[in-house]
């Protein structure tokens, strides 16, 4: 098999899961050969510190069919996302997650979708097996995410889906430092469609997304691909000045007829600090903005690969001429 003739990539991002590994392997490779001969599978090791990248190149060994990226640390599930969009060579690309939550025997259904003319067909979970702190979070997530970006994602729609070359071209050329799929996924454009899934129990192991975690990412990912909270400040900022407008005409007036009295200093104080916080909160916005154009600036790489698996049998393979061409 060439890279010209791969039909289906599946990109999987790896993060402590060696458990999960085999499983998937096995699954996947019964799916997908009911689907194509011609198929790839993409683990992007996300430096978990287990020993998932010894599994995974014990399974490149074994198959052909399986590539392995590791990472030169950890860099998150997004950038480990994007390694894979940039190494797949299929016609169409699938990404879901590692632990089997997003069930391989969907494939097909999402293939089929998008044999009807979809470049985008993303899987709707009408029934979650996620812990009630797990789906808080997500709903939280979504909900920072929607009101800072104005975009309307349902939280039901995860990160399996199904893209086609043009889609995969498209969200590749997006080198920001601020990563998140679903977020390029929408702002392409391209004919999209849904179908409806079950999310399966977690195979093993627990997320790594803690709550958090999981609204720090919104927050900085919100920032990343919206101006919306600079407009709140400007408009806190505008409101607070015509409040502060209006007390002054009222202060000079009931000092004018005398019916003024002099007040404590504790209100003056709490003013001045609530006046404060806000003009730091709102300094600390712009900082942030500013912290981001810095860093994309800098025009580093988005990720670093320590090893891949394809690159060690290339390398394997021009020992192996060494060898044979010294041998009398």
């Amino acid at each position: 098999m060439t890279p010209s003739n791969i039909h289906i990539s599946v990109i999987s991002p790896v993060y402590r899961a060696a458990e999960c590994l085999e499983e998937l392997y096995r699954r996947l490779v019964s799916e997908l050969e009911g689907i194509t001969a011609d198929f790839e599978i993409i683990l992007v090791e996300d430096c978990g510190g287990d020993h998932s990248w010894q599994i995974i190149q014990r399974l490149a060994t074994l198959d052909e069919r399986v590539r392995g990226i590791q990472f030169s640390r950890n860099y998150g599930q997004h950038y480990a996302i994007t390694a894979g969009l940039d190494h797949a060579r299929g016609d169409y690309v699938i990404v879901m997650d590692c632990d089997l939550q997003d069930r391989p025997e969907d494939i097909h259904r999402l293939y089929k979708e998008a044999q009807r003319g979809y470049d985008i067909v993303l899987a709707r979970r009408t029934q979650r097996h996620e812990p009630f702190l797990k789906r808080l979070s997500g709903s939280l997530f979504y909900l920072i995410f929607n009101y800072l970006t104005d975009v309307k994602f349902d939280k039901a729609v995860g990160g399996f889906c199904i893209l086609s070359k043009k889609v995969v071209d498209a969200i590749s050329a997006y080198r920001e430092s601020s990563r998140f799929l679903m977020a390029f996924v929408n702002s392409v454009g391209f004919p999209t469609s849904f179908i409806e899934t079950q999310q399966a129990e977690r195979y093993q192991g627990k997320s790594s997304y803690s709550l958090r975690r999981l609204l720090s990412h919104a927050f900085n990912t919100s920032l990343g691909f919206s101006a919306k909270p600079l407009r709140i400040a400007i408009n806190i900022g505008a409101v607070m000045a015509c409040v502060s407008f209006i007390s002054a005409i009222l202060v000079y007036g009931l000092a004018t007829f005398g019916t003024l009295e002099v007040s404590g200093w504790a209100s003056l104080m709490i003013s001045l600090w609530f006046l404060s916080g806000l003009i730091l909160a709102q300094i600390g916005i712009v900082g942030i903005y500013l912290g981001l154009v810095f860093h994309q600036t800098k025009n580093r790489p988005l990720y670093i690969v320590r090893r891949d698996t394809d690159s060690d049998k290339n390398q394997l393979g021009e020992d192996e001429r060494e060898i044979e061409s010294v041998i009398p």
